[in-house]
């Protein structure tokens, strides 16, 4: 199951339906089921007191991803997203009409086991991203 929520913020998703189904596609096509999967949307601020809290960053970030699986091949878990940090990346890289949908398949990814902390493994979850993105 997929929820889509909101935090401190007044933010609507267009087309529910039609991002699960494409989320779910996402997990399908990376070996994986959907248990309980929340996109949780929000301000810089929330997310940033998340960073803090419980990853001790102090940095602005558009996505923070909690794994709350139990079983290898299902995700389920916690995706906070910054609705500003977005907005503001959109703008920044030109990509209004996707950046959403990355930073939302992005979470995903990282629940399915891609890391993006050095080079090549930034190189292969934009390589999935992009993937992924045509098919929405």
């Amino acid at each position: 199951m997929i929820t889509f929520l909101t935090e401190d913020i007044a933010f609507e998703l267009k087309e529910k339906l039609k991002h699960k189904a494409w989320l779910k596609n996402v997990a399908q096509a990376e070996g994986y089921k959907i248990g309980e999967l929340n996109y949780i949307f929000c301000s810089d601020t929330y997310l940033l007191e998340i960073n803090q809290k419980y990853l001790g960053h102090d940095t602005l970030t558009d996505i923070v991803t909690f794994d709350n699986s139990e079983s290898p091949s299902t995700i389920e878990g916690d995706i906070f997203i910054s609705i500003d940090r977005v907005r503001e990346n959109a703008i920044k890289f030109d990509t209004e009409s996707s950046e959403l949908k990355r930073v939302m398949v992005h979470g995903l990814l990282h629940l399915a086991g891609y890391k993006d902390k050095d080079k090549t493994q930034k190189e292969l979850m934009r390589h999935k991203e992009n993937e992924h993105l045509k098919n929405i």
